[in-house]
C-alpha cells in the first residue's frame, strides 16, 4: 500500500472564483511545495485546464485526479472524478450543454481563463460557469458513473451548495460511496456512515491548499486505484 498526501477539491483561474494566480502550473508547483503527492482539479462545470494540469503534475510527479465541480439543478455541488483527462473534458463539454446560457460578467464573476502548461492564456470562457445547470442530483450522479467515473456530494455541510443544507438529507436511491466532508464544521454522523469521507481545501487561492495533512492508502499511485477505492464501501470494523 502507499500512503499519499493529498488535496482532492481544488479550482484553478478557469472557476470565476478563482484567483488569476490559480494557474495549472501555479496550483501543482504549490502543491508540490507543500509536500502533496495526489491532487484533483475540479473546476466549476468545466474540465477545460485538465489538460495543462496533467502535463504540470507529470513534470512535478504529482498524480492528477481529472475532476469536476457540477453545479445540480437544486444548486447542489457534485465533485464528479473521471478515469482520465479525456473523459473529464469531453463530459466538461457536455456539462457546458446543460448551462443557463448566460454569458460571463468579468467585472462582477471573475475571468474564466483557459491556461497552457506555460502559464500562457489560450482562451478565456464566456459562457458562466458558476450557475446551476437543468439536470438533477440523480441526473447528474448516473451521467457520472455512465462515464467511468464516481460522483461524490461536495461539502455536504457548508454553504448554500452542500448536499445536507440544501436539501437536509443524502438521498440513499443514490448508494454514494463517497462524501466530502467540511472540517471546521459540524456534520451529522449518520451521513457518513458506510461511505468513504474526503476533507479538501476547495482551494480558490495557492494559499488555501492543503498542507500536508490528509492522506489516503491506495494500493499502487494511480487513478484508477484512486477510482476504485472510492467506489468500493469502506469495509466495517467488528
Amino acid at each position: 500500500m502507499e500512503t499519499l498526501f493529498c488535496d482532492l477539491h481544488m479550482h484553478s483561474c478557469l472557476s470565476p472564483c478563482g484567483s488569476d494566480d490559480m494557474t495549472p502550473a501555479n496550483l501543482c508547483g504549490m502543491a508540490a511545495l507543500k509536500g502533496l503527492q495526489m491532487i484533483a482539479l475540479t473546476d466549476h462545470n468545466t474540465a477545460d485546464n485538465l489538460p495543462a494540469a496533467l502535463k504540470c503534475c507529470e513534470a512535478y510527479g504529482l498524480l492528477l485526479i481529472p475532476g469536476m465541480e457540477i453545479t445540480t439543478r437544486e444548486e447542489v455541488h457534485l465533485l464528479g472524478y473521471f478515469p482520465d483527462v479525456d473523459t473529464a473534458v469531453s463530459f466538461g463539454q457536455h456539462v457546458r450543454e446543460h448551462l443557463p446560457g448566460k454569458q460571463n460578467r468579468p467585472s462582477l464573476f471573475g475571468r474564466q481563463l483557459i491556461m497552457n502548461e506555460d502559464d500562457e492564456i489560450i482562451g478565456e470562457e464566456n459562457a458562466l460557469l458558476i450557475g446551476a445547470t437543468d439536470l438533477s442530483l440523480w441526473q447528474w450522479t448516473e451521467e457520472i458513473r455512465s462515464a467511468g467515473g464516481v460522483a461524490v456530494p461536495a461539502h455536504i455541510n457548508r454553504g448554500s451548495n452542500g448536499l445536507l443544507v440544501n436539501m437536509g438529507f443524502v438521498p440513499e436511491d443514490l448508494h454514494f460511496t463517497c462524501v466530502e466532508v467540511w472540517r471546521d464544521l459540524p456534520c451529522p454522523h449518520t451521513p457518513q456512515a458506510g461511505r468513504h469521507v474526503l476533507h479538501s481545501s476547495d482551494a480558490h487561492y495557492l494559499g488555501d491548499i492543503l498542507e500536508p495533512e490528509i492522506t489516503m492508502e491506495l494500493p499502487e499511485s494511480t487513478v484508477s486505484a484512486f477510482l476504485n477505492r472510492i467506489s468500493t464501501p469502506p469495509r466495517e470494523i467488528s
